[in-house]
């Protein structure tokens, strides 16, 4: 008695040839949809740890550039000497309006409600965020120790993100660093060499007249306000130049800082 031709669609693939177009088209599709299940299932549930340890990258950085993070250190435990607070930019002044648990500076500074386009763009950021977060680190007796500045603009190949650590009179620099920036290892990635960083520990960025004065170059024309620029990565440094600069002048925290010193932030 003759085999009978398979009924249905299923019994119909299965008897076709293991090489044979539809079977090979039929696996590869199968295959695809189940190795998305698992990288959608994977993304889903390691998202919390993802967030726990970018906030914790952020913290770590903070405790750096105040000098505070040694190997082993309690994160948690030390990051509680800081006040974070929110700035509105626009007046230089702390806000309540803004909540600072789920606030996201990056985000921000896309969101045309949330920021303003520069006229004047030395850093190349584009926009300028409306809110952002400051770190004030307190001594035990609640005065005042350090402020710890967000700071970010373009150097060559990307955007640098970082901190700058300035002492409670807002115009001696204690440290600076990047966390984040793409540029090119040995030559502008020299940003996160650790001698190039002590340069800028007791730096002032403004003279008794308060004009800004701090400056990436390779030829001093003050001392105390002077960072040797980075060999052989000229735009990196000119770089971290405008973007100190935008970020300490009146377009940045100047304003800020002022009422911060004035008692009136």
């Amino acid at each position: 008695m003759p085999d009978r031709e398979p009924s249905t669609l299923w019994g119909k693939l299965i008897a076709l040839p293991v090489d044979s177009t539809p079977k090979t088209i039929f696996v590869a599709v199968t295959l695809c949809l189940f190795c998305s299940m698992i990288v959608a299932f994977a993304a889903v549930n390691l998202r919390p740890i993802q967030v726990y340890n970018k906030a914790l990258d952020k913290k770590v950085n903070i405790l750096q550039v105040a000098g505070l993070y040694k190997e082993g250190v309690d994160v948690g435990a030390v990051f509680s000497s800081f006040e974070p607070r929110i700035v509105d930019m626009r007046t230089g002044k702390f806000t309540d309006a803004i909540d600072i648990a789920s606030f996201d500076e990056r985000a921000a500074a896309k969101d045309p409600s949330m920021s303003s386009e520069l006229q004047e763009d030395p850093a190349s950021i584009g926009r300028k965020p409306n809110f952002t977060t400051v770190y004030l680190l307190k001594n035990k007796d609640g005065s005042l120790d350090k402020i710890i500045l967000p700071i970010y603009g373009y150097g060559l190949w990307s955007t640098l993100y970082g901190f700058i650590a300035l002492e409670e009179n807002g115009n001696d620099i204690f440290g600076l660093q990047f966390y984040d920036h793409a540029e090119t290892p040995g030559l502008g990635a020299e940003v996160d060499n650790p001698r190039w960083k002590a340069q800028w520990q007791g730096k002032k960025l403004r003279d008794e007249a308060g004009n800004l004065m701090i400056q990436v170059a390779k030829v001093a024309k003050v001392k105390e306000h002077h960072i040797d620029a980075l060999a052989g990565a000229t735009l990196t440094s000119d770089g971290v130049d405008n973007l100190v600069k935008f970020w300490m002048g009146k377009s940045g925290f100047a304003a800020f800082i002022s009422n911060l010193k004035a008692g009136a932030a």
